[in-house]
């Protein structure tokens, strides 16, 4: 996945413990709070809603323009589904029944550290989250699939891409949708993962800082974990002024 432009700052080794311990209780609090939010939203993200008949569904409601919608997903989907997944570029409708329960998964990215350039240490945000419909092959299952640690089940692999890419077009064709995600405190943005051939997703953040250790220090950490694995850490002093977008957009009305 595409890494993020993260601030780097020394720390010593009881900063860290004391920051990790606390950037943990602060993500639990985080996911939870908007996995609750997802739940509340998910009568917004019908798929039926998007996709009208294109779609199999216990719901009856249809989708305006629906036709269109369906022919950019296909396009989209035929971009990615040969290479690097092997799958039949052509989608016919109608569309398997989808789950209309929205899940996220933390984001994560390869960092490729000065002395370790040949192998990546994976980095996971904890203030940031991929949003998805919840299926049986989240991005992680995907991903072992084409490394080859898992063995490809097409059917599962070509859910999977429209789980991830549906909801980036429902935002694009319902934009109060993002806009009350923002209105909550979220930065909501589509991007494009490199090792799932451009796979777009929708990337959700929470409004706090992050940063990372100089690549030594996260070297250290991961060769005595035994672990290629980092976490971003957060920005406890961040916390004090937490931005708040309608303050902000009332405040540019009278500056």
């Amino acid at each position: 996945m595409e890494p993020i432009d993260t601030v780097r700052k020394d720390l010593d080794r009881q900063e860290f413990l004391k920051l990790r311990q606390a950037a943990e209780k602060i993500c639990d609090t985080l996911t939870k709070r908007l996995q609750g939010h997802l739940e509340v939203l998910k009568a917004l993200f019908l798929p039926r809603k998007l996709l009208g008949s294109y779609i199999k569904s216990a719901f009856s409601e249809e989708g305006a323009g629906a036709e269109k919608v369906f022919a950019i997903l296909r396009e989209r989907y035929a971009r990615i589904a040969e290479d690097p997944f092997k799958l039949p570029k052509k989608l016919q409708p109608p569309l398997p029944p989808m789950s209309n329960q929205l899940d996220v998964i933390p984001f994560q990215y390869p960092l490729y550290c000065e002395d370790s350039m040949d192998k990546a240490v994976t980095v996971t945000s904890p203030t940031s989250w991929i949003l998805f419909y919840r299926s049986e092959c989240p991005i992680s299952r995907l991903k072992a699939m084409l490394a080859g640690a898992e063995s490809p089940q097409p059917e599962d692999m070509r859910r999977s891409l429209l789980d991830h890419m549906i909801p980036v077009i429902f935002l694009e064709r319902f934009p109060a949708l993002k806009n009350l995600l923002e209105d909550l405190r979220y930065q909501v943005e589509t991007r494009e993962l490199s090792d799932l051939g451009q796979l777009p997703v929708v990337v959700i953040k929470a409004p706090l800082k992050t940063f990372l250790p100089a690549d030594d220090f996260i070297l250290q950490v991961t060769q005595l974990s035994g672990v290629p694995a980092f976490q971003e850490i957060i920005d406890l002093d961040a916390l004090e002024n937490l931005p708040d977008p309608l303050k902000e957009s009332l405040l540019a009305l009278v500056d």
